[in-house]
């Protein structure tokens, strides 16, 4: 079974990181996408930043997380700012 660094952009820390919050496949963190795995991940560790969030959807989808569209990459702010009480809408 393949672990989480063999997936783009997750080295050994963010797979440690990502154990501690019961992510611990690739299958794991895509069922669980990359904004609940930052979620679980940003309770756990609150250092954790949107660079973060930028890897697990780029692991999610299978590319560098500089490749993400600058739409994708608006949307996961956003997500991160609310998170960090910046505004924004849940949803």
């Amino acid at each position: 079974m393949p672990d989480l660094t063999s997936m783009k952009n997750i080295g050994a820390e963010m797979a440690r990181k990502l154990a501690a919050v019961n992510i611990r496949t690739p299958e794991e963190l895509a069922e669980a996408g990359s904004k609940n795995a930052f979620f679980r991940l940003k309770t756990l560790y609150p250092g954790v930043c949107l660079v973060h969030l930028y890897a697990l959807e780029g692991a999610v989808r299978g590319v560098d997380f500089n490749e993400l569209p600058p739409e994708v990459k608006a949307d996961l702010k956003e997500f991160s700012d609310m998170l960090k009480g910046k505004g924004g809408s849940p949803r």
